[in-house]
This record gives C-alpha cells, structure tokens and sequence, in this order.
C-alpha cells in the first residue's frame, strides 16, 4: 500500500485540495449551485435538474459531503441535502487567500 504525506502539510491547505477535488467535475458544481438558490434542503429533486442517472448523482452527493461542503439528513426514505454553511465559509476564506496572494517576487515575466 502506498504511503501518504497528507498529514504533513497543512490543515487549510490539505481541506483546499479536498475541496478543490470534490469540484472538479462539473456535475458537482452544478448541485453547489442549485442547493445554493434554495431556501430549505431538497432531496430528489437534484436528480430531475441534471443531465445524470439517480446512482450517478448519489456518487456526486457523496463525493461533496466527503468534502464537507453539504449536509444530508435522512428524512424518512429520503435524503435531504444542503449547503455545509460554515465549511462553505471556511473554503471561501481558504480560497480567497489563495487567490488573492501577491507575486511580488515575479516583477519580470518568468517563462
């Protein structure tokens, strides 16, 4: 089995490549955005928006919680799902760090 040096690195920076992962597909940036314009958590209602079988979604749906980016509550024989609102905002901070770094070193083109 191969050795990971995961834990080595940091915290926010080990949560950004899990994130950064769990949305690089656009079938999981398309469920952040439809729970994202909801009020209330919904359930199957992801499957009749997208393009994808109910098993495809699910796997989807698993991968974003996974990565701590929505919730999901079993209401009777469903699931509910919505968006994690403090992870989300955790990954907002983490992300707009990243981006907003300043390449000061780099004052010449480099390639």
């Amino acid at each position: 089995m191969a050795y990971s040096k995961k834990q080595e690195f940091e915290k926010d920076e080990i949560m950004a490549s899990e994130i950064a992962k769990a949305l690089s597909h656009p079938a999981r940036v398309a469920i952040i955005k439809l729970l994202s314009k909801q009020k209330s958590c919904i359930c199957n209602d992801i499957v009749e928006e997208l393009p994808l079988s109910q098993s495809t979604v699910s796997q989807h749906l698993k991968e974003l919680k996974n990565a701590g980016l929505i919730t999901g509550e079993i209401d009777g024989p469903r699931v509910c799902y919505c968006i994690d609102k403090e992870n989300w905002k955790k990954a907002k901070e983490i992300f707009g760090e990243l981006f907003s770094m300043k390449f000061e070193a780099m004052k010449s083109k480099c390639c």
